[in-house]
């Protein structure tokens, strides 16, 4: 815990996901590796015989001469290909695109070779067995999966049969151009076109996306991934009652129906920072959830004051991904009561979450606590400010021992001022390095942190509160 207790631990971050298993070549950086692998796959597989694939009975002529080549357009229009597949493996120059393009080169094939025409059309196109009639229907079920969503850019995903894939890219590398278009990019492309005649203002990228889209071309099945959006801001909590984040129910360990214990809300505490800074602004951006990303955190009956503590608010599936920061900031200021106060927002995204999780900064206290038998005034001041510039030497507290791994960790007592006696109390403002145990300075932990004002004043000290005053973090 920041302020008495090291920083949690830290979260794998931008992992690959799995979607981008089946990216299209053109719009995600995964198609390389999966192209390679497949390619692998096949380098290991026999040669072909002749015999590999049929069409129309009859095996496919592997001798005949690749395309652009006359012969070579010729065998791939007897072999059955459906316009669109003609198009993106003839190699030739059309006005048009796609499957019109791909009748203006069978036009032309057989104005050369009457013959050809006579050559009837399989079941299945042999390159896409005719996906692309597809497009349509996918294109429509876009659009009316996405309603409601506000999006600017989409990147997309395509899974594909790996038979289909490996049979396409055996007949393509034969018989069609150099470098065509391999099946997945192509479709990948066609549903892209014609989207885009839909929504002439979406974009379509290669990374950070608003929307992800992944097509099962087998099942026609369509996925979509709203990404979330990332708030930046810093936070000051002014309650000695809430966690910082969710707190799972002891009795039911959070179950969703949560128990008698708990209410049915499956949380220890009803409250935290992370729902009274987040739900304002879930409900704002119609989103699913939120987590919350802090640079470290303080115990549940810790005030974190001055600037606040810096955090990133992880907004999961928003419908809406526009609005107004300072509209934001004062819903949750509203809504709070007064127990968590921000002062501003920004759009940020997944990789500040990384660098408000490395930053390690000093930070600044003010404690209370209580002295047995406590001695004289000015040996109580001398004594404690004699720690200032310190190295401490702290175990693992028992507190925490459950959570944190059993070490001596190091940290320094940057200062120690404005020490003030009242009574049998001691109020004192002190500066640590970050990661320090700043209760366990005061009464020892049973000597797991040494040096310690127990251990100075050789007397029980008891801590009554402690604030976070300022997080030196800029």
């Amino acid at each position: 815990m920041q302020g008495n207790g090291p920083d949690g631990g830290e979260q794998k971050l931008d992992e690959e996901d799995e979607w981008q298993l089946y990216a299209s070549a053109g719009y995600a950086s995964a198609e390389t590796v999966t192209e390679v692998e497949e390619a692998e796959e096949i380098d290991k597989e026999e040669w072909f015989d002749g015999d590999d694939l049929e069409v129309n009975g009859a095996p496919i002529d592997w001798d005949a001469p690749p395309c652009p080549a006359p012969l070579g357009v010729a065998h791939i229009i007897k072999m059955g290909t459906c316009d669109y597949c003609l198009h993106r493996v003839a190699g030739r120059r059309t006005k048009a695109r796609g499957a019109e393009g791909g009748r203006e080169i069978r036009e032309d094939a057989h104005a050369r070779d009457p013959g050809i025409a006579k050559f009837g059309a399989p079941e299945l196109c042999p390159l896409c067995e005719d996906l692309f009639d597809d497009t349509g229907n996918i294109v429509s079920r876009v659009i009316e999966s996405t309603k409601g969503i506000e999006y600017g850019t989409i990147q997309f995903g395509i899974h594909l049969p790996k038979d289909l894939v490996q049979d396409e890219d055996k007949i393509r590398s034969r018989h069609g151009a150099p470098a065509s278009r391999p099946l997945k990019a192509a479709f990948a492309d066609a549903i892209q076109e014609q989207l885009s005649k839909h929504m002439p203002d979406i974009e379509f990228v290669k990374e950070k996306p608003d929307l992800m889209i992944l097509v099962d071309g087998l099942t026609l099945r369509i996925d979509i991934d709203v990404r979330p959006v990332f708030l930046y801001g810093r936070y000051r909590k002014l309650s000695r009652e809430i966690p910082q984040t969710r707190w799972p129910c002891r009795a039911c360990r959070g179950r969703a129906q949560g128990c008698e214990s708990c209410q049915g809300t499956g949380l220890q505490y009803p409250d935290s920072v992370q729902d009274l800074v987040g739900e304002p602004i879930r409900a704002i951006l119609q989103a699913e959830d939120t987590s919350f990303h802090g640079m470290g955190r303080e115990d549940i009956d810790v005030r974190c004051l001055g600037s606040g503590r810096p955090f990133v608010l992880e907004v999961k599936n928003p419908q809406l991904r526009k609005a107004n920061l300072v509209e934001l900031v004062a819903a949750v200021n509203d809504s709070s009561s007064g127990r968590v106060e921000i002062d501003q927002l920004d759009w940020t995204d997944r990789k500040r979450i990384g660098r408000i999780k490395e930053t390690r900064s000093d930070k600044s206290y003010t404690i209370r606590f209580r002295v047995d038998d406590i001695p004289e005034e000015e040996t109580v001041k001398e004594a404690i400010s004699g720690l200032s510039g310190v190295v401490l030497e702290q175990n693992t507290p028992k507190r925490v021992s459950h959570r944190r791994a059993a070490k001596t960790r190091k940290r320094k007592v940057v200062s120690i001022s404005d020490v003030i006696v009242d009574g049998d109390e001691v109020q004192s403002t002190l500066r640590c390095e970050a990661g320090t145990y700043i209760k366990e300075l005061i009464h020892s932990d049973e000597g797991r942190t040494v040096p310690s004002v127990s251990g100075v004043l050789d007397r029980e000290c008891e801590v009554l509160w402690l604030d976070v005053e300022e997080i030196h973090a800029d």
